[in-house]
């Protein structure tokens, strides 16, 4: 690609960024876009790679506010549309430039509030930072790479005791070849889990928190949260165990030398407290210290491992022999090779739920990520690598002992016979020794299914292995001492649960969480002093399997959701892999003890639902919310492939809320009936011009949500900007939901000002009503004698939608200021309001006056009401007209109708003198209601009638007034009889008149709806469905 010319220019420094300042200079200046400026610079925040060495004209081929792409601009991202450092926002690019003070400055940035600083600005805050003298230099932490931070560590935290006194005795049980088959299985969970981690810690950035960062940053907090914890007490008792096991060891040689302290109990208490309070101050002395600490037993249990290899080598004395050793022989290795059950254990389920605790510990390295150079090339590196030699040295330790020494022996050196003796049974016979008696009274001693300490027997030097037993025990219990507290330490400051954020602060550069420490130390010291951990153990193997399955999952379930932010860069892994190793590893729970995982279950299950109650104000871009995403998608585009059916109607509304706070009434009214049944909608219309009020829209949406969110209002919110309330309110109604989850019903507040408000207003209001029956929506209007407005309660700016004029001082309503607005977190955390629809109602009565059949609408929302608790003991009573000779005939006729509804309306009442005449005070006041309105025309012709309502459609003529004379008098009638049947009731719901498009007048059917709802004390919702059915007494 040929490059644009570009004229010489001084080499001005650049890496990557423009400042306005410089393209002001440049475009505004009078000058070409490539002409160099006296001092122009376009110094970016940080230099990068990518930027630090071109020339600002050269990087682009013209000058600009636009940046090249940079590190920072994306750490630390967490919204979507965050503002991050160095990048300029969408308005510094697409703005006009304004020149304030000799800098250019983006209006939008000017009029927006809280809005980021200039980028000039920033690149020379930063640059007086970095120049401020005795500024004294953070300590670097220390970090550690996948060797010694991750392998080492998690091979120790996987070897154990029971790769010294329990693979022998288990090879002798199940045979090398089951043997093998049981590491293989084992081996297998833990590798496809050490998979998942890898693909999770290498998606992002991980922070100190091991397991607990993992699968809460994937999961999300609920499964994340009640993991951590339990993770982490896991291994704070996990680390009593290993010391109890170290214990033990040193009150055995003791015993054997006759030197116990105190009593055998007492012994392991003193010894155990002794040591874990020599590993809490190597813990305490700093993780290099630990790491060192570490590194010694490494080197530990190596040396007994190769001392072992060497014995297995060096030709058998007549003592070993005699405990069954006679170094390596095939037909030993063959005998060996096929199983020899015993005992109450002597099963496969039974010896694998004795060695798969052997297998775990994977997650050592990954509980200190924090404190890892490169966790997500140090995590799956090491964590791999260690299964693997781990798994090695299992497999090669099953075969060699295999294959050197016998089941049984008496040890007796007087057993030795010569070779071919009769009555001599058993291999050893032809190796010249006779354990004939022994194994057939099953009292040897000696040999693989009876001697635990055989690889000590077979070494070459016996203490070293004495030693590789200290050396696994004290380092798995210093890498459960240091794990638990940075699990814990990162749980404490995500305060998901209460009183523990005390123990989640960190000292010193590694931000060392020594409070953790201590309640660690504290909770082994308590479970040392029981000394018997055999109930204890399960659970934490069942504990720690839960984070397997956990782990697993998580990487299924982000694989599962498609989610373009899942991207490890580790590819080696299958989300089928991982659904079937957390398949494996709850199989696994059972096998190795079903209570205890039925224990497990159940509190990870009761602090699920806390977190869940709770509901944290996090947001970790969880695969939780992905797959939510991906469900809303499914169902909503399958949704859209199903006819609709009567049977399956909802009332979905859009309800013109204006800000929701202002109208909490109508928004709890509609929320009653709703919530868990179909959509709300509550709409707001920003009136002014787009480029004022598309800030505010943008500030104000998510401190609306939050407090329906708040109100637990089950609805969504959008708004529109638009130059008038009409229009607006029919972009709302068009382009409002998705698929089949459209709005059907139109709600909102009645009009009680608009005998005062402009006449456009009035006109607008009745319009919208209008064009909603256009687009087949159904209309519910409420009004309540205290109105439905409490802006002026909390003294906040009322936007001028239906009650915009309410109060008199507003006169047309008061249009926010330029740059005004109200914070959003304020608005969230603002007093609620408390309206009727939040109280019980008691034994009222909701009456109904379904005076006219518009589908049944008018019948179905006070019936949804009176499904709700609060509304619960109401009685419903249904009103509808009729002839006075022909009262029981209709009544029997609705009730019938009504019972094939199965609404369980049974009080109907029958109007019979709806058609009387209504009292003269009372069409004398509506006459008065309509009289500022009317044309007075004379009952002149049309084309005057129209010449003089020229500019005001309103106005009512003498003809329409007598045309429409019985309809006006039908609502000054039904007004008598809502006072005389429905004065206390809890609720009015009624159908109201429809004003024939162009042949009513606005302030005509106002006046109707005036007449018909006023000087009413409950509430009253006129409802007016789109003449088609709602309800249905068919089954198909």
């Amino acid at each position: 690609m040929a490059e644009l010319p570009i004229p010489d220019l001084p080499p001005a420094r650049c890496s990557g960024r423009f400042t306005i300042s410089t393209l002001l200079g440049m475009e505004e200046g009078g000058r070409g876009p490539y002409t160099p400026t006296e001092g122009s610079s376009c110094d970016s925040i940080q230099p990068t790679h990518l930027s630090s060495s071109t020339l600002c004209t050269r990087t682009f081929g013209y000058n600009t506010v636009d940046v090249v792409p940079a590190y920072e601009h994306y750490a630390n991202s967490k919204g979507v549309g965050d503002l991050r450092k160095g990048r300029p926002s969408l308005a510094d690019l697409h703005s006009i430039l304004k020149v304030t003070g000799g800098l250019a400055v983006p209006i939008a940035s000017l009029a927006s509030p809280g809005h980021a600083a200039a980028p000039c600005e920033v690149s020379a805050g930063l640059e007086e930072a970095e120049g401020e003298p005795g500024r004294d230099s953070v300590p670097e932490p220390v970090r550690f790479g996948w060797v010694k931070g991750v392998m080492i560590r998690c091979m120790l935290n996987i070897w154990g005791v029971i790769l010294y006194l329990r693979l022998p005795w288990i090879t002798a049980q199940a045979g090398i070849a089951l043997t093998w088959l049981i590491i293989l299985m084992s081996v297998t969970v833990t590798t496809i889990t050490g998979l998942s981690i890898s693909a999770i810690s290498t998606n992002g950035k991980v922070k100190s928190g091991g397991t607990y960062f993992l699968i809460s940053r994937s999961l999300g907090p609920e499964l994340g949260g009640s993991i951590g914890l339990i993770f982490a007490f896991a291994n704070a008792v996990a680390v009593a165990m290993h010391t109890v096991g170290f214990a033990e060891t040193v009150r055995d040689l003791l015993q054997e030398h006759n030197s116990l302290i105190v009593d055998p109990t007492n012994d392991i208490r003193i010894i155990g407290v002794i040591t874990v309070t020599v590993l809490l101050g190597i813990s305490l002395a700093g993780m290099e210290w630990e790491a060192k600490a570490q590194i010694l037993f490494f080197l530990v249990i190596l040396v007994s491992f190769i001392n072992y290899l060497v014995g297995t080598v060096i030709p058998a004395t007549a003592e070993k022999q005699a405990k069954g050793f006679f170094s390596y022989r095939a037909d030993i290795f063959a005998q060996n090779f096929v199983p020899n059950w015993r005992g109450p254990e002597g099963s496969f389920f039974g010896l694998f739920s004795i060695f798969f605790p052997s297998a775990t510990g994977i997650l050592a390295g990954a509980n200190i990520s924090g404190d890892l150079k490169d966790p997500a090339v140090a995590i799956p590196k090491g964590t791999l690598m260690a299964i693997f030699w781990t798994t090695m040295s299992y497999l090669v330790l099953s075969a060699t002992i295999g294959a050197c020494v016998v089941r049984d022996a008496s040890g007796s050196l007087n057993d030795s016979v010569a070779v071919g003796s009769p009555g001599c049974e058993g291999l050893a016979c032809s190796f010249g020794w006779n354990f004939t008696a022994c194994t057939q009274q099953q009292s040897c001693r000696y040999g693989l299914s009876n001697y635990y300490q055989s690889m000590s027997m077979v070494s070459g030097f016996g203490p070293l292995i004495t030693a590789g037993i200290f050396g696994a025990t004290l380092s798995s219990a210093l890498a459960c001492l240091v794990s638990a507290p940075k699990v814990f330490q990162c749980l404490c400051k995500d305060q998901l649960y209460p009183l523990i954020g005390f123990f989640g602060k960190g000292y010193g550069k590694n931000s060392e969480p020594i409070r953790g420490y201590m309640l660690t130390y504290v909770i082994a010291i308590g479970f040392i002093l029981i000394a018997e951990l055999n109930a204890i153990a399960p659970i934490i193997s069942n504990f720690f399997l839960c984070s397997y399955a956990l782990i697993n999952f998580s990487c299924f379930h982000a694989s599962i959701t498609n989610s373009p932010g899942w991207r490890p860069s580790f590819r080696y892994y299958s989300k089928w892999t991982a659904l079937f190793g957390a398949a494996v590893s709850v199989v696994i729970m059972f096998l190795l003890t079903w209570w205890a995982a039925l224990i497990a279950f159940g509190i990870v299950i009761f602090l699920l639902g806390y977190v869940l109650y709770k509901k944290p104000d996090v947001n970790w871009g969880s695969s939780m919310q992905a797959s939510s995403y991906n469900m809303a998608l499914n169902y909503s585009v399958g949704l859209s492939e199903v006819d609709e059916h009567i049977k399956n109607y909802r009332p979905q509304c859009l309800v013109l809320t204006g800000p929701p706070n202002f109208r909490p009434a109508l928004v709890d009214f509609v929320g009653t009936f709703t919530k868990n049944l179909s959509l709300m909608l509550c709409g707001n219309v920003l009136i002014g011009p787009r480029k004022q009020k598309m800030p505010e829209s943008r500030l104000m949406a998510d401190g609306h949500t939050k407090w329906l969110m708040k109100r637990k209002i089950k609805a969504f919110y959008t708004d529109v900007v638009a130059e008038d309330l009409r229009s607006g309110v029919q972009m709302l109604i068009q382009a409002a939901g998705l698929g089949k989850m459209r709005p059907n019903i139109l709600v909102l507040g009645y009009k009680r000002n608009w005998r005062t408000a402009s006449p456009q207003s009035l006109e607008d209001y009745v319009g919208i009503l209008h064009d909603a029956f256009d687009f087949k929506y159904g209309v519910c209007l409420m009004r309540m004698k205290e109105g439905l407005n409490v802006s002026r309660v909390l003294q906040a700016h009322v936007n001028p939608t239906f009650e915009a004029a309410e109060h008199p001082e507003n006169g047309t309503g008061s249009r926010a200021a330029p740059g005004t607005a109200v914070d959003p977190t304020a608005l969230a955390c603002e007093q609620q309001a408390s309206t009727i629809f939040q109280s019980k109602q008691g034994k009222k009565t909701i009456d109904i006056y379904w005076l006219f059949d518009d589908g049944g609408l008018t019948l179905l929302i006070p019936y949804l009401l009176g499904r709700k608790k609060r509304w619960a003991k109401c009685k419903i009573r249904v009103f509808v007209g009729g002839q006075i000779n022909r009262m029981d005939e209709e009544r029997k006729a609705i009730v019938s109708l009504l019972s094939k509804f199965r609404l369980g309306f049974h009080e109907v009442h029958i109007l019979p003198d709806i058609n009387q005449k209504p009292r003269p005070e009372h069409i004398k006041r509506f006459d008065e209601l309509i009289a500022p309105f009317r044309l007075n025309d004379g009952f002149k012709d049309e084309a005057t009638v129209n010449e003089m309502r020229q500019g005001c459609p309103w106005k009512i003529s003498d003809e329409e007034v007598d045309k429409n004379r019985a309809k006006s008098l039908r609502q000054v009638r039904l007004n008598e009889i809502l006072l005389d049947y429905s004065r206390d009731a809890a609720l009015i719901a009624i159908t109201p008149p429809i004003g024939r498009k162009g042949r009513c007048p606005s302030s005509l059917y106002m006046a109707w709806l005036e007449t018909l709802s006023q000087d009413l004390r409950p509430p009253i919702i006129l409802t007016r469905g789109n003449q088609e059915n709602v309800l249905t007494f068919y089954c198909q």
